[in-house]
């Protein structure tokens, strides 16, 4: 028997993250608990950042995607603590990043091994090149780097860990 928590959840998946579009919330780990309270859904959400501009749109959605699917009560609530990291990324959404051209984090954030400031070295996700230098610290979001691969000379963002 599907629980409304697992129904919810398989819901959540057609969720796409609006700034990484091949990602669903549920690939970025930012869906930190859903409970059901009486009739109403309560989802949590940790954004990827404190301030993250989309989480308003992230929140419409949800709601959007629950009510189309007979959920008329819902709640989404941001929780800052534990703050969000990139170890909360799936296996699978690490995958979708690496096949959309964005390298993923290479790393755990509990054992980052960048020194403030340094460039690492990152694989090209179009080549797998590890020949690759940090372009800019900024990229096409405030979570990525734009890094360039020597070899097939393609730019790429990279996911930074946090």
């Amino acid at each position: 028997m599907v629980t409304t928590r697992t129904h919810i959840a398989e819901l959540l998946e057609q969720v796409s993250d609006p700034e990484i579009p091949v990602l669903t919330i549920m690939d970025m780990g930012v869906v930190r608990s859903i409970k059901e309270i009486d009739d109403a859904i309560h989802i949590d959400l940790t954004p990827t950042y404190s301030g993250c501009p989309a989480m308003q749109t992230i929140a419409d959605e949800i709601k959007a995607c629950l009510k189309a699917n007979g959920y008329n009560k819902v709640e989404v609530n941001e929780v800052l603590t534990p703050a969000w990291t990139t170890d909360w990324l799936t296996k699978k959404g690490r995958q979708k990043l690496q096949e959309y051209g964005i390298a993923p984090p290479e790393e755990s954030s509990v054992n980052k091994s960048l020194l403030q400031g340094e460039p690492k070295q990152v694989t090209c996700p179009h080549c797998k090149s590890k020949n690759t230098e940090m372009i800019s610290q900024f990229g096409s979001t405030a979570c990525k780097s734009l890094y360039k691969c020597n070899d097939c000379l393609e730019p790429f963002d990279y996911f930074k860990c946090i």
